[in-house]
Formats: C-alpha cells, structure tokens, sequence
C-alpha cells in the first residue's frame, strides 16, 4: 500500500475499509461549519424570496431539511459514527445581486469523533432541497463551493480553511 494511501484512516493494514475505532477516543465538545451555495436565474430567486414557489417556503423547508440530513448522516455515508448532535443550525443568505442562495450549517456534539461530515451533509441536502422545490422553473441551478470552513475539538484541535 502507498504511503498516502496508509495515511487514510478508513483503510486497514490489509487496505480494507473499515469503520475508525474511536472507542479510546475522549469525549470533547466538537463543532463543525460547513457553506455552499446555489446559483439559478433571477426569476427563480424572486420566486423564493416571494414564497409563492409551487412547493411554499422553499428556504423554510430547505432549513428542515439540512437539519434532518446532519441527523442522518451515518445512514448515507457508509463508515460515519452515529453521533448523538447536540445542535444543528442551518442558515440560509439571499445573495440577490448574485442570484444566489448560500447556505451555513453548523454542527456540535459532545463526543469521541468529530462532525464535519454532519455539516457537509446538511450543507448538500439543504441546497438539494431548493434545486427539488424549483427544478420545475429552473433545471440549470448550479450548487457549488460545498466546503468545510472550520472543526474545533478533539485531539487535532481546531482548523479553519484558509
């Protein structure tokens, strides 16, 4: 096996996948920030900010939804921990000179391993949620710059993207 590639911690010895072991792990309040965005044509965009979108609220809707894909995480990503979240937040930013929607999601738990992948999730099915409630008028929206922006706690202490 590379060396790159025994640096992946979802890798065994043997290069198998596996699920981490973080049994021995301490237990430490862990957040994770997550953003993305989704682009789509102005007429879209004033279709969301009126709330006369065929489906309703669409940022409403898009903000449960973000919340519901953080708690289900460990069902989607085959070698995630089901973790007990202490809080999800998710926050929804009309650019309108952009024609833009950006969405925040915030995780935190109390907990052996960290929630990144908790906020990057429901970054993603927030955003997937507006492109489902307006595909109807606009199938070109774009989701882009789904990213992780910082994790505080656990044994690597705190990052934040450049």
């Amino acid at each position: 096996m590379s060396s790159s590639a025994s640096n992946l911690t979802h890798f065994d010895a043997q290069g198998q996948a596996h699920m981490v072991d973080v049994g021995r792990k301490t237990s430490t309040h862990r957040v994770a920030v997550a953003t993305g965005r989704i682009h789509m044509e102005p007429a879209t965009l004033a279709l969301i900010q009126s709330g006369t979108a065929k489906k309703g609220d669409v940022l409403g809707i898009a903000r449960i939804a973000g919340i519901m894909g953080a708690k289900k995480t460990s069902d989607l990503i085959p070698l995630c921990h089901p973790i007990a979240l202490t809080r999800v937040a998710v926050e929804l930013e009309v650019l309108g000179a952009e024609n833009t929607v950006v969405c925040t999601a915030t995780a935190e738990t109390v907990g052996q391993t960290g929630v990144e992948m908790e906020a990057l999730t429901a970054v993603q099915v927030a955003l997937l949620t507006i492109y489902d409630m307006c595909k109807a008028v606009d199938r070109g929206m774009t989701m882009t710059g789904i990213t992780l922006m910082e994790k505080h706690g656990g044994k690597s202490g705190s990052w934040v993207a450049k």
